[in-house]
């Protein structure tokens, strides 16, 4: 003998309790949420990221510049300071000419397997402080999958945990009916007074 289980929350059955309808409908509604509302909390975010990204990107690259100097002498008391990318860099003194400004000399990071006498590239801001390259296009878009899924593994976990707190609820919810109908039903069968 086969029994049919499949949607037995949505048929009318004097089994059925509410409980088991507002479950079914939570079920409905997390499918919902977890396949369609997710992926639009991703995007929304991720499309959020990649604006702020590309602006702090456009930022740095107006305050920043590039020049092209000369190793003079690496400080050999400075400790190693890792940069993007994970390459290990030393503070060393650079010597560089500008344009109409003659030369100019500086500490700046440059990366741990340079020698006296390389060209190196290295970043200064408008201070004339030695600073990072500029974020890229790699970390702008790096960045933006990032915040995007975390955001989509976040409305999936908020929404799993609501579904687990509703189910919590209903489970008791339907305890509580079973025996209330078990209280209306067992003097029937038991023959004893309530």
């Amino acid at each position: 003998m086969r029994t049919r289980v499949r949607g037995w929350r949505w048929r009318s059955s004097p089994l059925r309790r509410r409980s088991d309808v507002v479950e079914a409908w939570t079920v409905l509604a997390v499918a919902v949420l977890i396949l369609v509302g997710a992926p639009l909390a991703g995007t929304a975010a991720a499309r959020w990221a990649h604006g702020e990204a590309k602006s702090v990107s456009a930022e740095q690259r107006a305050e920043r510049h590039r020049v092209r100097a000369e190793v003079i002498d690496r400080n050999g008391d400075s400790l190693p300071s890792v940069q993007a990318g994970g390459q290990h860099a030393y503070r060393a003194t650079v010597r560089w000419t500008e344009p109409g400004e003659g030369t100019r000399t500086a500490t700046a990071r440059v990366p741990a397997d340079t020698r006296q006498g390389e060209t190196v590239d290295v970043w200064f801001d408008a201070r004339g402080r030695n600073v990072l390259p500029p974020v890229d296009g790699a970390a702008v878009w790096q960045h933006t999958l990032t915040i995007g899924t975390c955001a989509a593994g976040g409305a999936v976990f908020v929404v799993l945990f609501g579904h687990v707190l509703v189910r919590r609820v209903a489970l008791r919810h339907r305890l509580a009916e079973w025996d209330r109908a078990w209280a209306r039903t067992e003097p029937q069968w038991t023959h004893r007074d309530a």
